[in-house]
């Protein structure tokens, strides 16, 4: 199976610099100089699709601009790059989601990807008019995807649930393909609602072994359920032509750190309600020493940053032994970002992509599978 490979588009504005934001943080915490214009995301859009990039996520959330209206509008600006949208499920209902979703694959055939967000943080949830606690917007997702998966299967539906009751709910046009869904998560409640809905479990780049123990809890749970999901992982990347370059450039961003900001989005994140942040957190427990907490897997990007704060620094043989290396636990996809945006596509579009290629562990989207296509094994070691 060829591996599939994602970019970002950074809604919030991007920077030479880390900008901050997720989880509750405002956007900007360590600067941010490149407004998110209609125009700069399309730069980025069109970097990703000519790279090979077979996809795009969006976020969500208070801090960034609204992923659906977004991804609408780059559709026109782009021929086949796929957009993982993000979006709350208690922050819409489950009828008209589903219906969205329809509408974005007729005019974007086959071009959506749906990355479902249960929300960590009560306080940004609030905001929205969302007044349920953590483990009660899990049981509600687990509603609003039995719903919607439903719906995209052309049934009338009458749901009378604990959060959620339709009536006689239908789809004028379902969606064709019905849009996979991605799901991310480290709690026990998170993890029944991905074995059961998800298309592709996402976790945040921690080292191997804790994303290995992810992968067996879920495939079990999964399994209890009667289905199989894919795996995928969401990360940074600084990867350069030497080791010392990206790792120069991992030391450039940190100095742009300063204490009063780390100290500041520390504190808010200690609030946070996530199981996946408190994991992310606990890599540097808010400390600049000792970051590469795996090799070349460097934790400085969440001192500022709340969700994924972990990038793959390296050589790009380094950074493509890495991903191999996360293949073999079972990763099939790797949805990745870099500052800035642009630029850092393209350092891993000409860098790693070419020697995923060679391994036989990546194609170009829309070609056969490689022969080689399980070669995992293949050392990049040495190959500059």
């Amino acid at each position: 199976m060829s591996l599939t490979f994602h970019w970002f588009l950074p809604t919030y504005g991007d920077s030479r610099h880390v900008v901050g934001g997720g989880h509750g943080l405002p956007a900007g915490a360590a600067g941010g100089q490149r407004p998110a214009t209609l125009g700069y995301l399309t730069q980025i859009a069109r970097a990703a699709e000519q790279l090979g990039f077979e996809g795009a996520l969006t976020p969500t959330g208070a801090w960034c601009e609204d992923a659906w209206l977004t991804t609408a509008m780059l559709a026109r600006e782009t021929e086949r790059l796929k957009f993982l949208v993000a979006f709350r499920p208690g922050v819409i209902a489950p009828t008209l989601a589903a219906q969205m979703a329809a509408t974005f694959q007729r005019h974007a055939p086959g071009r959506l990807l749906l990355n479902v967000v249960t929300g960590g943080e009560s306080h940004e949830q609030r905001a929205y008019g969302d007044f349920l606690d953590k483990d009660a917007r899990y049981a509600r997702t687990g509603e609003f995807l039995s719903i919607v998966r439903d719906l995209w299967q052309g049934r009338t539906v009458d749901f009378d649930g604990e959060h959620l009751r339709v009536e006689q709910a239908r789809l004028a046009r379902v969606p064709d393909p019905v849009p996979p869904v991605y799901f991310g998560g480290s709690s026990a409640a998170a993890g029944e609602v991905a074995a059961r809905f998800s298309d592709v479990y996402l976790t945040w780049g921690e080292p191997p072994e804790q994303v290995a123990e992810k992968i067996t809890w879920i495939r079990k749970l999964a399994a209890d359920a009667g289905r199989t999901v894919r795996f995928g992982i969401r990360l940074h990347v600084i990867t350069r032509d030497t080791a010392d370059d990206a790792w120069a450039e991992a030391r450039r961003l940190l100095a742009g750190f300063s204490p009063e900001t780390v100290r500041a989005v520390q504190e808010g994140l200690a609030r946070s309600e996530s199981e996946g942040q408190r994991r992310m957190l606990a890599l540097h427990g808010g400390s600049t020493d000792g970051l590469e907490v795996a090799p070349n897997l460097w934790a400085g990007i969440g001192l500022v940053r709340g969700g994924a704060g972990t990038a793959l620094v390296g050589s790009h043989a380094e950074v493509a032994e890495r991903i191999a290396e996360y293949h073999r636990l079972g990763i099939e996809e790797f949805v990745l970002s870099g500052h800035p945006h642009v630029e850092e596509a393209y350092w891993f579009g000409e860098g790693v992509l070419p020697r995923l290629a060679e391994a036989g562990l990546w194609r170009w989207p829309g070609e056969g599978e490689p022969a080689e296509a399980a070669e995992a094994q293949v050392p990049f070691a040495g190959r500059g």
